[in-house]
This record gives C-alpha cells, structure tokens and sequence, in this order.
C-alpha cells in the first residue's frame, strides 16, 4: 500500500445505512402494533429491535462524517415518533428529551469517552488497553506539555501492519 493512503473506514457490522434500513424495515412492523400496546411495552419493544442496533459497535463511527451517521438519526428520530405516537410533523427533540434518549452523535461521544475512562482506570480488559498508549509513555513525547496530562493517542506503532492485519484476504 502506498504511503500517505489511508485504508477505508467500514464500520465491522456494516455500512451505517443497511444498519438504517434494517432498523427502519422493524419499525414499519412494530408501528402496526401501537394501537395494541401501551406506550411502555412499545418502548420495550423499540429498545430490544431498534437501540440495540444504534448501540452495537457505534464507538468504530467516532471518525465518520455527519452525513454516515445521519441515516442512524433519523432511525432514531423515527423511533421516538413511533414509541409517542407523534406525526412526522412534530418536533423530535422534546421527544428525545421525553424519553431520555441522548441523539446519536452524543451517544457515540458518550461511548467513546466511557471507553476512554475505564482504559484510563484499568477496569478493562487487555485489548482496548493495546489499542491506545498514554502520550507520557513514548520518549520522544516526554518533554510535551500534553505528556503532563491523561493524553492517549493511537497504540499501534506500525500502520502497516494495522492495515495488513486488519485486511487479509484468502487466496483461492
């Protein structure tokens, strides 16, 4: 690979939009139900099909651009107009707050930055403390002004081999 060339950014479950049209695919399907649910089993039922898809590797869209992670918004957006019964017309963002549900970009912060903690802590296991290296452990960045504070960057030396580990394919 040459230098200077970065290896494309995909996410490991997918592109964020297969992601949205599967969510939106079972929130056609749940919203037959609402008129024979509660808005408490709705909720329930919206948090097993549809969070839980929101959640699941979405720290890997920290890097992504807005418009990658738009689609999942909407979803959620959807999500909250279906679990309150709300028109597309209406304002989401009181319903977000209504349901206590943080919008997708802060969601992926917030996992990022809890992720983040328990590596600063040692309450993790083994791997997520490999990826990342505190700036005060490398001696060429001692001297720096961030080596003083809970700095980390990239753990891996060798980018290369990041992306040769990361991208191996078999040769039939």
């Amino acid at each position: 690979m040459p230098s200077g060339v970065e290896p494309p950014l995909i996410p490991p479950f997918g592109t964020p939009l297969r992601t949205a049209s599967t969510c939106f695919y079972h929130l056609r399907r749940l919203r037959q139900l609402r008129g024979h649910v509660d808005m408490e089993t709705m909720k329930q039922l919206i948090s097993a099909f549809i969070c839980s898809r929101l959640d699941y590797c979405n720290a890997v869209l920290y890097v992504l651009p807005q418009s990658t992670i738009s689609p999942l918004q909407r979803v959620q957006n959807t999500a909250a107009r279906v679990v309150l019964g709300l028109s597309p017309r209406d304002h989401v963002r009181p319903a977000l707050k209504e349901l206590h549900w943080l919008p997708v970009i802060h969601l992926i912060q917030y996992k990022v930055a809890l992720l983040m903690l328990t590596v600063h802590s040692n309450h993790c296991s083994l791997y997520p403390r490999q990826s990342v290296a505190s700036v005060r452990s490398e001696p060429a960045r001692q001297r720096l002004r961030s080596a003083t504070g809970s700095v980390y960057m990239d753990g891996s030396t060798d980018q290369n081999q990041v992306w040769r580990s990361s991208f191996l394919c078999r040769r039939s």
